[in-house]
């Protein structure tokens, strides 16, 4: 908000504060003591020279020229030396005989460097110049001269002291919160705390502004009658009248002053009035054309495409949700925004009616932005509006508008609804002390509460407060705290960093994610982080069966990409997303890897408790189980060669086995041991996909690893024999380990064995079978070539295991180390029909 440094010192010193000021430095940092930043301050640019008040004697109105010129003699007093009428040529038609206008005599230098002499111009000798406000630097844009009240001012005298003197203008940024200081009463009142000064509230006491209100006859009956539907969410409504006005009087220079000053523009008598109550107080008001009103008001929602047009003559197509004040011929204004061209003050209105309401501040923000009108009315009413002030701004209204236009004051008031109550907050009077670990005293609590405008009652531990009505932004206890410690002082607040306790170090799950992520990198892939969203129709594409747990989705409500919805069960989707990027831009040799939170559906909808209070504790427990599950995945895709060619060799490219190694790599890397079985699972392979499971044989699923099902590289325009990986990593145990090794003093016997078997038998199983057969002798049995042959026969293989066979108390013979591998050979016989080779 712009308000000028004069203003708000002419009226903490109208408070009881005699003599009081400050540098403008001192101003600025006293609003940021108190919460408000400024977006700086600017002083009003000087005229120096012989700047005085004169008297218009005579007007010559001269012709033949393109515009009209007139040619003045007009008293200055002794101001020029001689006590002549001074000549001067002025295009302005604003003034006639009689009125006192700022002269700039030549000597003086106006803002910008413009120097004044006497010159001839248009046939005249112009020695000097008559100013308007522009010209003055109080605003960037004015329409004719300076026309000063005749009760201040007289011929001769210097025009600085009527115009108010030097002055600086500070831009003072109000949060959305803090309404109430989009007016001088709010910002006085906060710059009364920060300085220590006395407040008078000039709502309660007009006065304090210069303003007199006696003559303001009390209401004896109701003005016109009002509607207001409860649609409408309004909660006031009033209406005054002032009869009998001169239609040609202006409000005087001293209002016009701190309009322009406040960046608002002078119109006419009746609309200076209401921009001023509105800077003065914060409370908006419109002044309509009493006789342009037909009937009783009424204040209702619109019909949803009517076209009405504003004061600024720009016709708007209405909705349904736009508030709006209609007579028996129709809309005349857009509620709290802007009136409408119909019932506007014009040359001619000599009778006014000055309507003020407290309007809902959603449904203004609403109308605001739909129709992008923001207007200093709907910026106050989208932040909250004092509902106490509608009598007091309408008699203000009305007794400045009859002290500047003469007319007569109603005794009649159309006032509806009633201001609403405040509910009383309870607090502890050490809550401050405790929450910012400052001691505040129950006297400073009680003092700046009261500053605030609170009623404070209670002398015991708790006390009972009652917001002010202007402060709608105070309703609990924290917020009563807010203010005690923002007009105590920030700075009072002591700088001390907790000291820090000393750390446990990472948690057992942040220590396996770090592992897993490190042994991946180490093992040659590159980290990519996914995005958690996912195509709408990524499980169509892949063919999972509705029932699939993962189409158990989260939807989300406001995404940032309509075909990209919902939260992903897998995080393979955005690798494969990230895969082809790399080969479309000529990356063909890609090994990709992931670790990162999925998310699954657990409840349809959660409960939506009021805000009001805390929710129960079943609503609570609610709540929770109604949040997604969120385990954490990781992740490997790759296609093309994992051993790149070059002189060293052929290069090799990445298999279905290298997959399933990475998830053993991460499975390590955790401390379990994997199991790999055969599988068919979408998106991969039906026969090149293995399942990966914790607990032995017939253990728990935790992923799958292989390569990618051909119909699904095709959809996704991907390499093919791409290959993935996806392992749930919190779902391994975190009491699993891999077997401490035994170091014995006993030598190892190494034997092969070479297994014929169907080509449809896994070989991981054969190898169980061997390691359980062989019994406690063996330490390891290991898979180390697999051999087709048409000598073997159509659809058989050969496996060749190495068998570790020792003893931990003696040395093994050739036989015992020779029996065990045959029963190794039977065993596997007995459940795959295997047949030694020979």
């Amino acid at each position: 908000m712009l308000i000028s440094q004069n203003w708000i010192t002419s009226l903490l010193r109208n408070a009881g504060n005699d003599g009081w000021s400050v540098t403008a430095e001192e101003l600025d940092a006293g609003f940021v003591r108190v919460g408000f930043e400024t977006e700086g301050f600017e002083p009003l640019p000087e005229t120096t020279g012989p700047l005085v008040v004169g008297r218009v004697l005579e007007i010559e109105e001269l012709e033949g020229f393109k515009k009209p010129i007139r040619y003045c003699q007009v008293d200055v007093g002794d101001a020029n030396g001689t006590g002549e009428p001074q000549g001067i040529i002025c295009g302005a038609r604003n003034f006639a005989v009689g009125d006192l206008v700022v002269v700039s005599l030549p000597g003086a230098v106006l803002p910008g460097g413009f120097e004044i002499a006497a010159r001839e111009t248009y046939g005249k000798i112009s020695d000097g110049m008559m100013a308007s406000e522009a010209e003055l630097g109080f605003t960037s844009k004015s329409e004719g001269i300076i026309i000063l009240d005749t009760d201040s001012a007289r011929p001769g005298m210097d025009a600085r002291e009527v115009l108010g003197g030097s002055d600086v203008v500070f831009d003072v940024n109000v949060t959305p919160d803090r309404g109430y200081a989009l007016s001088a009463r709010g910002l006085t009142r906060e710059v009364a705390s920060a300085f220590g000064l006395r407040y008078r509230d000039v709502a309660a006491d007009p006065a304090v502004a210069g303003i007199d209100t006696s003559a303001v006859p009390a209401p004896t009956g109701e003005l016109l009658g009002i509607t207001v539907e409860e649609s409408t969410k309004a909660q006031r409504f009033g209406l005054r009248k002032v009869e009998n006005i001169d239609p040609a009087a202006q409000a005087p220079f001293w209002m016009k002053r701190i309009l322009m000053l406040s960046g608002v523009r002078s119109v006419n008598a009746a609309t200076d009035v209401t921009n001023f109550v509105m800077l003065l107080l914060g409370q908006p008001m419109h002044a309509f054309d009493a006789d342009k009103i037909a009937g009783d008001l009424r204040v209702h929602n619109a019909a949803g495409g009517e076209t009405f047009e504003t004061i600024d003559h720009q016709k708007r197509t209405l909705t349904s949700n736009d508030v709006v004040i209609s007579d028996d011929n129709g809309i005349q204004s857009l509620a709290a925004i802007m009136g409408g061209t119909t019932s506007e003050i014009s040359e001619s209105t000599v009778n006014v009616y000055f309507e003020a309401a407290t309007w809902d501040a959603l449904t203004v923000a609403r109308s605001a932005r739909h129709h992008k009108l923001s207007s200093e009315a709907s910026r106050r009413f989208e932040r909250g509006v004092d509902p106490a002030l509608v009598e007091v701004a309408l008699d203000i209204a009305c007794a400045l508008l009859a002290d500047i236009a003469g007319g007569t004051i109603s005794d009649k008031r159309t006032l509806v609804g009633a201001v609403p109550e405040r509910a009383a907050i309870e607090m502890a009077v050490s809550r401050p002390s405790e929450l910012i670990g400052v001691e505040y005293p129950r006297e400073t609590v009680v003092r700046r509460l009261e500053e605030v405008g609170c009623r404070v009652e209670g002398n015991g531990d708790t006390v009972m407060v009652l917001p002010p009505s202007w402060r709608t932004d105070i309703t609990v206890p924290v917020e009563l705290v807010e203010e005690i410690v923002r007009l105590e002082g920030l700075d009072d607040i002591p700088l001390e960093l907790p000291a820090p306790r000393g750390g446990r170090g990472l948690s057992p799950a942040q220590r396996r994610r770090r592992a897993a992520t490190h042994a991946l990198a180490y093992s040659g892939y590159v980290e990519v982080i996914p995005t958690p969203f996912i195509a709408n129709d990524t499980f169509d594409v892949w063919g999972l069966d509705p029932e699939d747990a993962r189409r158990r989705t989260v939807t989300v409500q406001n995404p940032l990409d309509k075909d990209y919805g919902i939260l992903g069960t897998t995080v393979l989707p955005s690798m494969l997303d990230a895969l082809g990027r790399n080969v479309a831009r000529g990356r063909h040799d890609v090994a990709l890897y992931s670790v990162a939170q999925v998310a699954f559906a657990r409840a349809e909808e959660s409960p939506l408790p009021s805000v009001d209070k805390r929710p129960s504790d079943d609503t609570v427990r609610e709540l929770v189980e109604s949040l997604p599950e969120q385990p954490l995945h990781a992740a490997t895709v790759a296609s093309g060669n994992w051993e790149i060619a070059g002189p060293w060799g052929a290069g090799r490219a990445y298999t279905w086995a290298d997959a399933v190694e990475s998830a053993r790599v991460v499975a390590q890397a955790a401390g379990v041991e994997l199991g790999v079985q055969a599988a068919s699972v979408r998106p991969w392979h039906p026969g090149r996909c293995a399942a990966l499971t914790v607990g032995g044989v017939g253990g728990v699923v935790v992923g799958y690893a292989g390569e990618l099902h051909p119909e699904i590289l095709e959809a996704l325009e991907l390499p093919v024999r791409t290959c993935a990986m996806e392992l749930d990593l919190s779902a391994l145990p975190f009491d699993a380990h891999l077997p401490a090794p035994v170091l014995s003093s006993f030598p190892a016997l190494n034997q092969d064995i070479a297994l014929v078997v169907d080509e449809d038998v896994a070989a991981e199983s054969v190898r169980r079978a061997v390691e359980e057969g062989a019994g406690e002798l063996v330490e390891t049995v290991r898979l180390f070539d697999v051999y087709r042959s048409e000598h073997l026969g159509e659809g058989k293989k050969s496996l060749a295991f190495g068998l570790v066979f020792r003893a931990g108390d003696r040395t093994l013979t050739e036989d015992e180390a020779s029996a065990a591998r045959l029963n190794a050979a039977r065993l596997a016989e007995e459940r795959f029909g295997a047949q030694m080779r020979a």
